[in-house]
């Protein structure tokens, strides 16, 4: 079903204080949300090579000069400008660095993961070609950034658990800070050599106080797989797993805003958000999974639950035809460019392409694109001339 999204200027949602919120949830220790500051590090020297969704490059602008993070040379769309973009940014409680990012990370082995996790319970997966290495929601709740080194190369992998969003960014002679501001309830990073705010789900800097006139770049991205524990472990048994001693005193038994394992609280598919969405497009519940993918010449959205029955979808991609796959090992999906319309089917696990040839769903001889879990308030928020693919 092929259904193309516009926002013809829907009214804002009242902010909500996220302070308010969680005491109204009954929780009386806020773990990380509300946390003390902090300084920021800096990481390693250079980034490695891009994986999915990047381009290879440094940028060249003058931030990136004074050491600010790597950016690609094609801009990412952006639902307005950028000074509109920070006109709509609101506080979420917390100050700058009151969400505490996590900047000297350590990690245990699987097997000594099991004492804090449950099989069901969400982690990040990130495989490098050397290292591999899984980072639980139960912590970055409470630090929504963790600057790692993977492979020898300097990242950041991100969360937002009001939009429902883990993402990867490389990150270069800096690290990334929470400012405490969010846009369309999704978290506002900044770099600290630059102090340029960047929206996470739109990679993308804007403006902000500490640095009003940013170059307007995207950040250089990589694929974090929201999976749980239980499958990624299952597919990659030597991963490492960020170790709850990250030097910080935090309750991570507790998430302030619910549970994912089961499901409740704020991430009920049918809840409310906390802060005024950019969109009130109300064809799907406003906390449904969809799969999305973006470039520069438009945005498309696979309803996840839709993904998980059909296994491959058709759509398009700002006028390309592009191919959606689910992954039963991972339950995720991927988002193949696919310009000659090339034809696949599901048989017993594997994929099927024309000729007879066999491919697993990561593996399609096709160029992938990035993409990546989101709630649909916030995707249709800040892409609302998505196209979307629902059941």
């Amino acid at each position: 079903m092929f259904l193309p999204v516009r926002s013809e200027g829907t009214p804002m949602r009242q902010p909500v204080d996220r302070r308010a919120f969680l005491a109204a949830l009954g929780v009386t220790s806020l773990a990380g949300c509300l946390g003390g500051g902090r300084d920021g590090g800096s990481g390693p020297d250079t980034p490695g090579a891009v994986t999915e969704g990047g381009t290879k490059t440094t940028g060249g602008t003058d931030d990136v000069a004074r050491g600010g993070p790597p950016t690609t040379d094609e801009t990412l769309p952006l639902p307005m400008d950028p000074e509109a973009i920070q006109e709509e940014a609101v506080s979420g409680g917390p100050p700058k660095d009151g969400i505490p990012s996590i900047d000297e990370p350590s990690f245990v082995e699987a097997d000594e993961a099991v004492e804090t996790l449950d099989p069901d319970d969400p982690v990040f997966g990130l495989a490098g070609e050397a290292e591999t290495k899984a980072y639980p929601q139960s912590i970055l709740v409470s630090h929504e950034i963790c600057n790692d080194v993977v492979d020898g190369r300097p990242v950041a992998v991100t969360y937002c658990p009001l939009t429902g969003t883990a993402m990867g960014f490389d990150r270069g002679e800096t690290t990334f800070g929470v400012s405490g501001r969010l846009v369309n309830n999704n978290l506002i990073m900044y770099d600290r050599a630059t102090e340029s705010w960047w929206p996470q789900v739109l990679a993308t800097a804007i403006p902000g106080p500490w640095n009003p006139e940013p170059s307007v770049r995207s950040l250089r991205e990589f694929r974090v797989v929201w999976t749980t524990f239980a499958r990624w472990r299952e597919a990659h048994p030597d991963t490492a797993v960020l170790s709850r001693d990250t030097g910080f005193a935090k309750n991570y038994d507790r998430d302030p805003y619910g549970s994912y394992n089961p499901r409740g609280g704020y991430y009920l598919p049918e809840s409310g958000t906390m802060f005024r969405s950019l969109s009130d497009d109300d064809r799907l519940p406003p906390k449904t999974v969809v799969v999305g993918t973006r470039a520069a010449a438009g945005a498309a959205a696979f309803e996840k639950d839709r993904l998980r029955e059909e296994r491959l979808v058709d759509g398009e991609l700002g006028g390309d035809l592009v191919h959606a796959v689910y992954d039963p090992t991972l339950d995720t999906g991927y988002v193949y460019l696919n310009p000659d319309g090339a034809t696949f089917e599901y048989h017993d696990g594997k994929i099927v392409g024309a000729d007879g040839a066999t491919y697993t769903p990561a593996s399609l001889p096709l160029d992938r694109v990035l993409a990546f879990d989101a709630m649909w308030f916030a995707w249709a928020g800040f892409y609302p001339e998505t196209t979307l693919y629902a059941r």
